[in-house]
């Protein structure tokens, strides 16, 4: 396991301690292939939660057999043939409580996400899904979160609404008490030009009035001032935010997702993520993900949800 993020160490440290000798169950959904079995494997030998196998019996055996994993050492629950039962079937057991987080498997993103979304069957809360990284980056000091990335495409001030505060209730999960938010744009100026800018003050103006007690919320920030306390002190912005914030919002997916990416890949950070906004948190993963950031996804499902 990488040893240069000991922030996300510190999250699976954290998930490991939280889970005890009776650790949740987690909903490995659609687990057909090696990868999401060796992730199984990791994540019950890490005792941070226990693997719950979700898909149709015959084709995860075969993939155990392949992947030379005992398929004997998990609880299964075959739900038939195709992907989309056994997102249905996970979405169930999640409803009904003997899950306490989904884990993506080896269906597509879509075929999970449509079965979450289902008005009759889902796991739909209060609030609009959203999605959430959370990054250990070289050049910064702490954690920093970045949202949405993944799920929201052009969001309207509604949904950045929901995505803000999906987005705290899952640092303040993590014991970060007040909350540092900057909200990203391309200028730190209002431009009525620019709507990002127009939605930052909005939502700067609803933090103001009470919406979200405990955070700090602050924009709109150029990308530079917002991570770099020099860079706003140049351009003359007095901040609690610029330099030292816990979350990013960002304008829409096309700017989240490019900054993830530059993260990560040009950045050498890492990062785990999680789907906020459901009845339970939902890790998505990706097959270019490292397993790190797999296992810190685990770790921070785990955090995210209710305890006991």
């Amino acid at each position: 396991m990488d040893s240069t993020h000991p922030r996300l160490q510190a999250l699976m440290a954290g998930a490991t301690a939280r889970a005890g000798t009776t650790p949740g169950a987690l909903g490995l959904v659609y687990p057909c292939d090696a990868l999401a079995l060796d992730a199984a494997r990791r994540i019950q030998d890490s005792g941070m939660a226990r693997p719950v196998l979700i898909g149709p019996g015959f084709a995860i055996a075969a993939a155990a057999d392949a992947a030379q994993i005992e398929v004997r050492d998990f609880e299964l629950i075959d739900s038939g043939k195709a992907a989309p039962d056994a997102a249905l079937r996970a979405c169930a057991l999640a409803r009904g409580g003997d899950v306490r987080a989904l884990m993506k498997g080896s269906l597509h993103t879509d075929e999970l996400m449509a079965a979450v979304v289902n008005k009759e069957a889902g796991l739909r809360g209060s609030s609009r899904i959203s999605h959430a990284f959370v990054f250990d980056l070289p050049r910064y000091h702490k954690l920093l979160a970045l949202a949405d990335c993944v799920v929201n495409i052009a969001p309207d001030l509604k949904t950045k609404k929901d995505i803000l505060g999906n987005a705290l209730g899952l640092l303040q999960a993590l014991g970060i008490v007040q909350p540092k938010v900057g909200i990203v744009a391309a200028v730190e100026v209002v431009n009525p030009s620019i709507p990002a800018t127009l939605d930052a003050q909005a939502l700067v103006d609803l933090a103001r009035a009470g919406a979200w007690p405990g955070a700090i919320v602050e924009g709109p920030f150029g990308f530079d001032n917002a991570f770099s306390k020099e860079a706003a002190r140049i351009k003359k912005i007095a901040s609690q935010v610029a330099g030292d914030a816990d979350l990013f919002i960002m304008p829409d997916l096309n700017a989240g997702n490019m900054l993830y990416k530059s993260f990560n890949y040009v950045g050498g950070g890492d990062c785990a993520g999680l789907v906020l906004g459901a009845r339970v948190p939902i890790v998505l993963t990706s097959r270019a993900d490292s397993l790190q950031s797999r296992m810190a996804s685990v770790a921070l499902a785990v955090l995210a949800g209710a305890p006991g």
